[in-house]
């Protein structure tokens, strides 16, 4: 079992707030900027890319906006500069942390994630320290109420994916990174939307918490992604659902 599609699962059910709203734009846009840049700006060619687009189109956001994000990556309009950087720590109890950030001021960052760390029980580790723990997946979060499993098992396993797992009030799906696309498209063609899906870091095996360092790391979790620079936090926490969001309302 895993903590992440609980988390994902209340994530997105606060960034649909229009409060969040903005802050959501403005990750994506830096998404779409640096997978133009880092792998041109054609989305034929580029998955991350295109992964981008149908995560800013799941937001509803304007095609000008991202037309616009997408030519500054490609070179074609001035933009600040960017640097994406991925950071390991530690959370209360151990849990371990990684970090992806897209910032245009390295220094600045660096001490602010210290911080943020610090603050929440946690710390700062040494490049390599933390990244083991991970493998880079495609993770697909899927509401419980969306389809049953007979179901789930046969559109996600017959597109490609690895593994279907039922975690509480929602399906987790994970797929090799190049499956992750079709998977998603599968699930959309039947008529189910996941709640999130990406490519990213799926732990090897979790950390269980409660109490104290269950709100501990749930509070770490909301201060990180609130940050305007970080894109995305991958942790191996494993908290009940109630938990956080009792920690969330908290």
């Amino acid at each position: 079992m895993s903590g992440h599609s609980k988390w994902a699962t209340i994530k997105h059910k606060k960034a649909a707030t229009d409060a969040r709203r903005g802050k959501v734009f403005t990750k994506i846009i830096r998404e779409l900027t640096i997978a133009a840049r880092t792998g041109g700006a054609d989305p034929d060619t580029n998955p991350r890319l295109r992964t981008a687009i149908l995560t800013a189109k799941g937001e509803n956001m304007p095609n000008d906006n991202i037309d616009r994000a997408i030519q500054r990556g490609a070179g074609n309009l001035e933009g600040e500069m960017l640097d994406e950087v991925t950071f390991e720590g530690y959370g209360p109890g151990g849990v371990g942390l990684l970090v992806q950030v897209v910032t245009s001021n390295r220094n600045r960052i660096v001490s602010e994630i210290r911080h943020m760390l610090s603050k929440n029980g946690g710390n700062m580790a040494e490049t390599g320290a933390v990244g083991w723990m991970f493998e880079r997946k495609g993770d697909i979060v899927v509401p419980k109420e969306a389809a049953d499993e007979e179901k789930m098992m046969s559109i996600v396993l017959d597109a490609g994916a690895e593994d279907l797992r039922d975690d509480g009030g929602a399906w987790e799906v994970t797929t090799p990174p190049e499956a992750m696309e079709k998977v998603r498209e599968a699930l959309t063609a039947a008529g189910i939307k996941p709640s999130s899906a990406e490519v990213g870091f799926i732990p090897k095996n979790y950390v269980k918490l409660t109490g104290a360092q269950a709100q501990q790391m749930v509070r770490m979790m909301e201060t990180l992604e609130d940050h305007d620079d970080v894109q995305h936090v991958y942790a191996n926490f494993d908290i009940d659902e109630k938990e956080i969001q009792a920690a969330v309302a908290g």
